[in-house]
């Protein structure tokens, strides 16, 4: 069959991945030959998703591996599967349902489920063919849901993943791991949520800081007093208040107390002391304590800080280590509370344990409402601006001088004015309902984390699991050694719901069915609790899950535990540490044996990309554009290990020549008769050789073979990507295909064929893994063969093959080549034009090089036959090489004196340029203020230059010592 001129990756593409579909290939045990088993785990996607670049560069890894391993005959399972993700896919259905004009609302819990149901057969299973489009060789018949199986499930969703997570959780409750309690949490006011950190987006907006005075109790007076840093009083004056500021003024409704620093000397007088809270009802005015606590910064602000503990995490703190009563303030709308008692009766019960006079344990603090009457009911941005109007009408706002000249008359007018400084603040939002986020104080399910903790800890410590790059170990530690309770309840309707029902009293039923809930309760009447379990709770499972636990399955006793799991570092806490708590404490196992962490792919410059930067790249358009291989080849090739991860479409253009390349020199191949039917098929080993050129090459492809296996041994894909980069362009594309046109011709024509028959055989497996499409195709049509490529057996043959004479004499003859075509180039010689090649002295061992492989040098260098001469001539160049000096005679064909005058003058420019940038470098105030990527992009360029002057530089010394 003969090849077409071009490789059309579009066209190809769709026809071998249902090629491989159709013959099985990714299928869990395919290609086989070993009891070795290796098993990935894909980070399940969420149903709503679509590929985008932080997919595609994770599944790129993920599926270079098990290519690799497949091809090396392990028994091997890339397990695909999608998440159910609550919020997001439950936001999805409701959006659909408001273009009808209907809410979740319209429809009972069970209909509205169906409906989410029904989208997800119509549209989640989106992303799984685009992960198809990349090439992505998952199992794919084994395709798991976080939601299979569970109460209303349709046709085809059948599974046990749901009697998983519920089993998991009643035993986890048995174990009393698992309790109902209070705690601050996130809370999206939008979708009346709890919802993961992972979720809240900080985002830096204006914003203001109010300053106010607390009134000390009863009238009180302090010496209040300021020094500089030496120590040196710059202000004193007595004061009957404490100066606090806020960004939220609506939360001093519920401050349960002021706290400073125990070493600031300001504020020690008054310790101890109470304070009034500056707003609501005058008669009814609050006090609350001034303690002493290590959380507020004395350099900041007054140095004084508000504890409100229901609605700030740092307060939350503060107040649990002081035994601070938590007044919430608003309802799941992020409204003022219009509940429980009028605010007369709870000022005076918070009055009464502010005073001591009453004990907080017993008393309902829920049913506390500290909201005006007045303020009772408005949104939390209206409250803000009444509480503020209520403080400034009272005086009580810290006040400046502020002042102003009259334009007509310029007399000057002084006023005090309330202080509200303009401030950036970072606001909480979430990522998905975009409305800020409220630290809400709330009854939510939560896993004691502290008491699982401890396996997954010593895990990572004694080498069990490693964590690559290592600096990941120091957040992991980070993050379990000072491990939270895990709040693993949402308030939504999809998901799985808590299997724990109450009676009419409020008992607890923990219990896998609703039948075995009822007989735990003696027939009593039930009501199930209506939260469902955070997405990271069921995901928690994903390794076990998949495999059919609980049930005792081959897959679960063959692949389990598994091998590598690749992930991105901003989920090591949220998902890699929960699934090593949760099978540790489920299954006694470690899930994984190598967690492999990569950070967000970015834009060429490095930003993170964003639709409001404008600078999104699209997997999907850069596939249509470029083919999938050439963006798996990129995201290979800039997989540093912990490096940042710049994608460039440079970049990818550039491997798109290379697949190009690859072609051209398969075609090269076809057309000169290398895959006749009488050039023997290439087997396992390498053909015997006699001619040095392919003794060489057959040396360079085992060396590649060895430089890959420990690259994908060690993680470090752009290795890999580099050597194969190297092997196939430089070795093989360039220099091997003109190597072999003089050899074609003569007495080793048939060993050249067989030669690289076998060398692009070899290429077409090495390359295989990271660029599969084009390699399948060139695989089927350059023979007839046993299999397909993506299971070709993975070359076992080692360094032994190479001939160290042939390395020796090959590299000798390629650096003189270079050599010789720099020189050219550098001097502006005329492409087509040779050269006579003076050679002034040789030892043995050159001449016997040169004589060997005279015709490969002068075909490839443009040179005229080689001249002996006693010395350097003057106007030739000398061309130095290990063992001989040659010297290229240029005084008749270039004119040194203009080259010298022209290159002088280029260099002076780029000196004047190179001071330039230098200077800016050099300037403390740029480096500060500039943008990181301005800074980043200045020394690039200077280097970049300074490279470039080098060079000139070196020329012109060739010319003038020419002259």
């Amino acid at each position: 069959m003969t090849m077409e001129k071009t490789f059309d990756a579009a066209e190809a593409e769709a026809r071998i991945a249902a090629l491989w579909e159709e013959a099985g290939a990714f299928k869990a045990g395919a290609n086989a030959s070993r009891d070795d088993t290796f098993c990935i785990m894909i980070p399940p996607p969420n149903v709503t998703g679509s590929l985008h670049m932080g997919h595609a560069f994770n599944n790129t890894l993920q599926d270079i591996l098990v290519r690799w391993h497949r091809m090396r005959g392990f028994d091997t399972l890339w397990q695909p599967g999608q998440d159910h993700a609550g919020i997001a896919t439950q936001m999805v259905v409701e959006r659909e349902l408001a273009k009808e004009g209907k809410s979740r609302r319209d429809f009972t819990r069970e209909d509205f489920i169906r409906k989410v149901w029904e989208w997800k057969a119509q549209s989640g299973g989106t992303i799984v063919n685009q992960l198809k489009r990349l090439g992505a060789s998952c199992d794919w018949s084994r395709n798991a849901f976080t939601m299979s199986g569970a109460e209303g499930a349709p046709a085809g969703e059948e599974g046990n993943f749901h009697d998983a997570v519920i089993k998991v959780f009643v035993d986890l409750y048995n174990k009393g791991l698992i309790y109902r309690g209070q705690r601050l949490v996130n809370w999206d006011p939008h979708f009346e949520t709890a919802i993961s950190d992972l979720e809240v987006e900080n985002v830096e907006v204006d914003g203001h800081m109010w300053h106010f005075k607390y009134p000390l109790a009863g009238g009180a007076t302090y010496e209040y007093v300021e020094r500089d840093a030496d120590g040196t009083v710059t202000l004193r004056e007595t004061r009957d208040y404490i100066s606090i500021a806020t960004t939220r003024p609506e939360t001093m409704l519920g401050d349960g107390a002021v706290a400073v620093h125990p070493d600031d000397e300001r504020y020690k007088p008054i310790v101890g002391m109470l304070c009034e809270i500056p707003v609501g009802p005058k008669e009814h005015r609050r006090l609350i304590p001034i303690i002493a606590d290590e959380y507020p910064d004395p350099n900041f602000g007054s140095g004084a800080v508000k504890i409100t503990g229901a609605h700030d995490f740092n307060d939350y703190a503060v107040a649990r280590r002081h035994g601070i009563p938590l007044y919430n303030l608003m309802d799941t709308r992020a409204r003022m509370r219009t509940d429980g008692l009028s605010y007369e009766e709870s000022a005076a019960i918070a009055k009464a344990i502010a005073e001591g006079r009453t004990d907080p344990d017993t008393v309902d603090i829920t049913q506390i409402n500290l909201v005006p009457e007045e303020l009772r009911g408005l949104d939390r941005y209206e409250a803000r601006q009444k509480v503020i109007e209520a403080i400034n009408a009272e005086g009580l706002a810290v006040t400046y001088l502020h002042r102003e000249i009259d334009p007509e008359t310029k007399a000057e007018h002084l006023e005090r004015r309330p202080l509200v400084e303009d401030k950036k603040i970072m606001q909480p939002f979430g990522d998905r309902s975009k409305v800020v986020i409220e630290p809400f104080l709330t009854d939510q399910w939560f896993v004691d984390t502290s008491k699982i903790v401890g396996p997954a800890l010593d895990a990572v410590r004694n080498g069990t699991v490693r964590i690559l790059p290592e600096s990941g170990e120091k957040t992991y530690y980070h993050w379990l050694e000072n491990i939270e309770p895990w709040c693993i309840s949402r308030q939504l309707w999809w998901g799985h719901q808590i299997p724990v029902w109450y009676d009419a009293e409020g008992n607890q039923y923990c219990a896998a069915t609703e039948a075995e809930a009822i007989a735990m309760a003696g027939g009593k009447a039930l009501r199930r609790d209506p939260d469902v379990l955070d997405t990271w709770f069921s995901s928690g499972l994903w390794p076990i899950g998949t495999l059919g636990w609980p049930e005792d399955t081959p897959e679960l006793r063959k692949y389990f535990p598994t091998d590598v799991l690749i992930t991105g570092q901003d989920i090591l806490f949220f998902w890699v540490a929960r699934m090593m708590m949760m099978q540790l404490a489920v299954v006694g196992e470690v899930p994984f044996h190598t967690v492999y962490l990569h950070g967000l792919v970015r834009d060429a410059k490095g930003k993170k990309m964003s639709k409001s930067l404008g600078n999104v790249i699209d997997p999907l358009e850069i596939i249509d554009e470029f083919g999938a291989d050439a963006l798996r080849f990129t995201n290979a090739a800039m997989a540093s290990l912990g490096g940042v991860l710049k994608l460039d479409t440079q970049r990818i253009t550039g491997y798109r020549n290379f697949t190009t390349k690859l072609w051209n020199a398969t075609r090269f191949a076809e057309m000169n008769g290398v895959f006749a039917e009488d050039v023997p098929m290439p087997g396992a080993t390498p053909p015997d050789a006699r001619a040095t050129v392919n003794r060489w090459i057959i040396g360079e492809t085992a060396r590649t073979l060895a430089a890959v296996n420990e690259a994908f041994e060690t993680f470090r894909f752009n290795d890999a990507a580099n050597a194969l980069y190297a092997f196939v362009w430089g070795k093989v594309c360039d220099w091997y295909v003109e190597f072999a046109k003089p050899l074609f011709d003569g007495d080793d024509a048939a060993e050249t064929r067989a030669t690289m028959r076998w060398v692009l055989d070899q290429c077409f497996i090495l390359l295989h893994p990271i660029m599969p499409f084009i390699t399948e195709e060139l695989w089927g049509l350059t023979g007839t063969r046993a299999k397909l490529c993506v299971h070709a057996d993975w070359p076992t043959y080692g360094l032994d093959v190479a001939d160290a004479a042939a390395d020796r004499e090959m590299s000798w003859v390629i650096n003189l080549i270079e050599t010789v075509r720099s020189t050219r180039m550098q001097m502006r010689v005329p492409v087509g034009l040779k050269l006579p090649m003076l050679v002034i002295d040789a030892d043995e061992a050159a001449r016997n090089a040169y004589a060997r492989n005279a015709v490969l040098i002068e075909r490839l260098a443009r040179l005229d036959g080689l001249h002996p001469a006693p010395a350097l001539p003057r106007g030739a160049l000398a061309v130095a090489v290990e063992g001989a000096t040659y010297a290229l005679p240029l005084g008749d064909v270039i004119d040194i004196a203009a080259e010298t005058a022209r290159l002088s003058k280029a260099l002076e420019k780029l000196q004047k340029e190179i001071g330039g940038l230098q200077g800016r470098l050099g300037n403390p105030r740029f480096i500060e203020n500039a943008a990181e990527e301005v800074v980043e992009e200045a020394r690039a360029t200077l280097a970049e230059k300074s490279d470039e002057a080098s060079r000139l530089a070196e020329v012109i010394g060739k010319l003038e010592s020419m002259a």
